[in-house]
């Protein structure tokens, strides 16, 4: 969760991050402001400004998330020949190279 991550995030910047149109994510920043996830606050300087910071219960989920998420690779991972861990191995330059496209295209 990018505003777990930034801390204090405008909702039109994770907007932008998100690839999302504004409407659309005030949507989805309305169900996890209902939920207890996030908090909405304005800026003090400009009232139209909106800015995203997680609650105690957005962090914790996202934590759980997160090592959720680990386990299933760890899982997967362990499943894998030797052979296949080799391959894998081999190909992480490959992979290293596309996620760093896919992060430098998100900024």
């Amino acid at each position: 969760m990018a505003i777990v991550r930034a801390g204090s995030l405008r909702l039109s910047d994770l907007a932008r991050e998100e690839g999302l149109n504004s409407t659309m994510l005030s949507r989805i920043v309305a169900k996890l402001e209902a939920a207890g996830m996030v908090a909405r606050t304005c800026d003090p300087d400009d009232a139209r400004v909106i800015h995203l910071t997680a609650t105690p219960e957005g962090v914790a989920l996202r934590e759980r998330i997160r090592s959720e998420r680990t386990d299933a690779l760890l899982f997967a991972l362990g499943r894998l020949s030797n052979e296949e861990k080799r391959e894998l191995s081999a190909a992480m330059p490959a992979i290293e190279s596309i996620v760093a496209t896919l992060r430098d295209r998100a900024e």
